[in-house]
C-alpha cells in the first residue's frame, strides 16, 4: 500500500471488504479476515468506482468489472494464473488443474492454487471460481467466504 492510498470498505452478507488504491488504480481489495480502517474524505475516482461495483456485484446486478489496477509486483507466472482466471466467466469454475493447463504447465496445478492465493484483487480477479478437482478447493478467505460467492453466482 502507497502512502496515499485510500481505504473504503464495502459491506457483504459475508463481511466488510477493503478497497484500497489510488487516484491511478486498485492496489488491492481486503477480505473480511483482513481488518482496514476506512479512510476518511473523498475517495480517489478508481476506489469509489471499484467499492460501487463491488456492491452491486454483492447485489447480484454486476457481472462483470472493469476497473483500472495498479500494477503489483508479482512473477510473470503469477500474471499468467491471474489472467486466466480473469478469463473464468460469471457463473463458471475451472479447476487448479484446468487453470495449470491454460497457462500452459498441465502439472502446475498446486503452483496455480498458490498464485490465487496472492492474487490482490479477489473477485475482481475471481479465484473463488478456481475448485479442487473433488471439492471446493481452499480460499483465503475460508471456505465460507468462498462458498458464499460462489452460490451468489449460481454454481452451487
Amino acid at each position: 500500500m502507497s502512502v496515499e492510498s485510500f481505504v473504503v470498505n464495502v459491506t457483504s452478507p459475508v463481511g466488510p471488504f477493503a478497497v484500497v488504491g489510488t487516484r491511478e488504480g486498485v492496489e488491492a481489495i481486503y477480505l473480511p479476515s483482513e481488518r482496514w480502517r476506512a479512510s476518511r474524505g473523498d475517495a480517489p475516482a478508481a476506489v469509489a468506482k471499484a467499492a460501487a461495483q463491488l456492491r452491486e456485484y454483492f447485489h447480484g446486478s454486476r457481472r462483470y468489472f472493469d476497473l483500472a489496477l495498479a500494477p503489483v509486483a508479482a512473477t510473470e507466472f503469477q500474471r499468467e494464473v491471474w489472467s486466466a482466471v480473469a478469463a473464468i466467466p460469471y457463473g463458471q469454475v475451472r479447476t487448479y488443474g484446468e487453470v495449470a493447463g491454460d497457462v500452459r504447465r498441465p502439472f502446475a496445478a498446486r503452483a496455480v492454487g498458490n498464485a490465487a492465493h496472492v492474487n490482490p484483487w479477489p473477485i475482481v480477479v475471481p479465484c473463488h471460481r478456481v475448485v479442487g478437482a473433488n471439492s471446493l478447493g481452499g480460499y483465503g478467505g475460508g471456505e465460507e467466504i468462498k462458498r458464499f460467492l460462489l452460490e451468489l453466482e449460481g454454481v452451487l
